[in-house]
């Protein structure tokens, strides 16, 4: 039997998981061994507990389960706040698959790109650039000087990625892409086949290495646009199930 700080601690993060409002059943299929009693005596003391005032949100009961929701008190300053956030990042499946063949052989030029992919990606890695995952790395010291390519922090932040050295295998990316970024990678098509090492020859990146803006020629036609993401909703609303909705009837303003 679990101590009563321990069951607590679990009640509260089964609720705060959870997309959906969490019904006191799974609550007790999930703590196998606990008494309904006590289950139900340990949440209603976390519902008393969240309603103090030193907490944002609270455990509210609807639809029959119990779900975490930010407080009435303070939806003007949270409203705000989602405003302000950015759309979340949304990618086409050739964006996703060139950021793959980043991701593996960096830093990269666009011909070696291309040559991987066996399309034109100009107009994709314009794309990537435009949504910060990808930055350039100087030029590569051969015929022509191509732009290196290399992902970017942002790429980092997006997988959850302490570094480069954390990528993991290709087929685990592309769970984490859809995730990540929701892609509609199709199943039957895979991630590129990257297995052969990146042979990269004397990389000479330079300070004053182009912009952006300037990376992919303006005359290459550009790639399947990514799917367009929409406006955060005025909800407060985390995935994972982070403390979530506005109560009821206080969506709309």
């Amino acid at each position: 039997m679990l101590n009563d700080e321990t069951l607590k601690a679990l009640i509260e993060a089964i609720i705060y998981v959870a997309p959906e409002p969490v019904p006191l059943e799974a609550l007790l299929k999930t703590l196998e061994g606990e008494e309904r009693e006590r289950v139900k005596s340990k949440l209603e003391e976390l519902i008393a507990d969240f309603q103090q005032a030193q907490h944002g949100v609270q455990i509210r009961e609807v639809a029959g389960g119990y779900k975490f929701f930010s407080k009435p008190e303070h939806h003007d300053v949270l409203r705000k706040f989602v405003k302000s956030l950015k759309p979340p990042v949304r990618l086409s499946k050739p964006a996703l698959e060139t950021l793959a063949v980043i991701a593996y052989r960096q830093p990269v030029t666009m011909p070696e790109i291309n040559e991987i992919r066996g399309v034109d990606c100009g107009g994709v890695i314009h794309t990537l650039l435009e949504k910060k995952l990808v930055v350039t790395s100087g030029r590569k010291n051969v015929v022509g000087r191509p732009i290196l390519y290399r992902t970017s922090r942002d790429f980092l932040v997006h997988f959850g990625l302490k570094d480069v050295g954390e990528l993991p295998s290709l087929k685990e990316f592309e769970e984490l892409a859809k995730q990540a970024l929701g892609s509609e990678w199709a199943a039957e098509a895979g991630p590129p086949q990257l297995e052969a090492p990146p042979v990269v020859e004397s990389e000479t990146p330079e300070a004053g290495a182009p912009p952006a803006s300037e990376a992919a020629p303006q005359n290459e036609a550009a790639a399947e646009a990514p799917a367009v993401a929409e406006s955060p909703s005025e909800s407060v609303v985390s995935e994972g199930g982070s403390p979530s909705p506005l109560p009821p009837g206080d969506e709309q303003e």
